[in-house]
């Protein structure tokens, strides 16, 4: 496929599935929304489906990998050309910024109605039970919207668990989804991935928010840092390597793992 194919079907791809993957985490959280406190499955499912629905778009443009990991993985698998990776790399980054940025558009009100409300970025005393507006939160109150962020903030099991999750992503598209000629996933393939996203979600995303994806947090957390959002707080940067180096880790084993036992 030609370097515009790529480009178009990544960048295009990798919006629209941080548009609704972003979006879904929006409508639970924020005030204001129809779906404030929806939950954890209304979370998983909505990534599910944000990934059947990038995927089914770019699939038979680009093959749809939307993700560094997969990218990468398939590198070592042999279906993709090196010198393509650096051009997808790119094209998912630019994606996943677009798609961010997308996601404060269609919540522009609601970022704003929650971010001016003292009882979220305020602290309250124990004591008194009274909201002192301070400073927000290092990590912000609505930074879980555009990136991830741990549970239990421990380095090493952190990424032990972004590299386990990945593994299981990256081996389930090489061994479903993916035909000899690297033309991508079919109809198929893409909701078999995107099933598999929701299992990860169910599953394995309690720990860390299931990155995945070092584009899905990294794109994001760049538009947080720069978007003009009042008491919206830290992008949280200390852990910002973990859903970076775990998931490319992750794919990397799983390319390797495909060869082993699968080739």
């Amino acid at each position: 496929m030609s370097s515009s194919d790529i480009f178009i079907g990544e960048t295009i791809g990798t919006a629209i599935l941080i548009l609704l993957g972003g979006g879904v985490v929006a409508a639970v959280t924020l005030k204001r929304s129809k779906a404030r406190n929806a939950g954890w499955l209304a979370i998983t499912f909505g990534w599910g489906f944000a990934v059947l629905t990038g995927a089914y778009l770019a699939g038979g443009v680009s093959g749809a990998h939307l993700n560094p990991a997969v990218t990468l993985g398939l590198a070592i698998q042999g279906g993709t050309p090196w010198g393509d990776v650096p051009l997808y790399l790119g094209s998912q980054l630019l994606g996943a910024m677009i798609g961010a940025v997308l996601v404060y558009a269609v919540y522009y009100g609601q970022f704003h109605a929650h971010l001016t409300d003292p009882e979220i970025v305020g602290t309250k005393s124990a004591e008194e039970g009274m909201v002192d507006q301070v400073s927000a939160p290092k990590a912000g109150p609505v930074l879980g919207i555009f990136s991830t962020g741990p549970e239990i903030r421990n380095g090493v099991q952190n990424v032990v668990t972004e590299v386990i999750a990945t593994m299981v992503l990256v081996l389930a598209i090489l061994t479903q989804g993916l035909n000899n000629e690297g033309n991508g996933l079919g109809t198929l393939g893409a909701l078999i991935t995107a099933l598999v996203v929701v299992g990860i979600g169910l599953s394995l995303g309690g720990p860390t928010g299931y990155a995945i994806n070092p584009v899905r947090d990294l794109g994001p957390r760049i538009v947080h840092a720069a978007l003009p959002l009042p008491n919206k707080g830290g992008s949280d940067w200390g852990y910002a390597w973990v859903p970076i180096v775990g998931p490319l880790i992750g794919g990397a084993l799983a390319g390797g793992l495909y060869n082993l036992a699968f080739a």
